[in-house]
């Protein structure tokens, strides 16, 4: 593993009572690049970043972090500076935006640099936010901690597409300060124009691999080949 390296898998098998819906698993996130995870309804993709996530334990392989094994379930694992992202919109939602922002972020004012939009709505109940809003304050306030690992899962789900590029622009950035970022986005030509690498999954394994504009120049292929499979599990 080269210095750079985060996240790294290493034979990784994942799925649900025993069964396997990934097997053989490689993958890396370096320091500071987006890698997306692309794949059809059911392939596994949710599966894969719950596992790194501690929420389910992987059936069979290693999962790293800076070089060390990573166990335990997410709470442990979020002091090591992992953080999970998905469309389900983490707020609490009787209470304040701001209320939100102080429970969860060590920097509430960093989360307001990287949205302003949130200042207008601080003294707003955060289920009263649209759902732009929610996400944009999930987010800022994962990215105003010190995040190492950032994974995301289908983020963008129901979103219009104005706000979804304005999360995915946060995310690049995240990056570009120094976070691996580990993307499962429902529109592949969105995560791969912000993505450096990519990786396909179909058929219970990783199948194709290469940098992001090598993927999007191969897009049709994939989305043929590898996009239209039926909905078989949840990920």
């Amino acid at each position: 593993m080269t210095a750079d390296v985060m996240l790294e898998l290493d034979g990784v098998a994942v799925g649900y009572g025993g069964v396997p819906v990934l097997e053989g698993v490689h993958a890396a996130v370096r320091a500071g690049e987006v890698v997306a995870v692309l794949g059809a309804n059911g392939v596994g993709k949710t599966t894969l970043l719950n596992s790194i996530a501690g929420v389910i334990k992987p059936i069979a392989g290693s999962v790293r972090l800076g070089g060390a094994s990573l166990a335990g379930p997410l709470h442990r694992r979020a002091r090591r500076g992992i953080a999970l992202v998905t469309e389900e919109r983490a707020v609490i939602r009787k209470l304040t935006v701001a209320e939100n922002l102080r429970l969860g972020t060590r920097q509430p004012g960093e989360a307001l640099t990287l949205f302003p939009e949130l200042h207008n709505v601080l003294r707003r109940k955060a289920g009263l936010l649209s759902g732009g809003e929610q996400q944009m304050l999930v987010l800022g306030r994962v990215l105003a901690n010190d995040v190492r690992l950032l994974l995301v899962d289908e983020m963008s789900f129901g979103l219009a597409p104005l706000v979804v590029r304005r999360l995915l622009t946060a995310i690049r950035a995240a990056a570009d300060r120094g976070a691996a970022v580990l993307l499962v986005e429902q529109h592949p030509a969105l995560a791969l124009s912000i993505a450096d690498r990519g990786y396909v999954l179909s058929g219970g394994g990783v199948r194709l691999t290469g940098a992001a504009d090598e993927l999007l120049g191969r897009l049709e292929e994939i989305e043929q080949a590898y996009l239209s499979m039926p909905r078989e599990d949840g990920g």
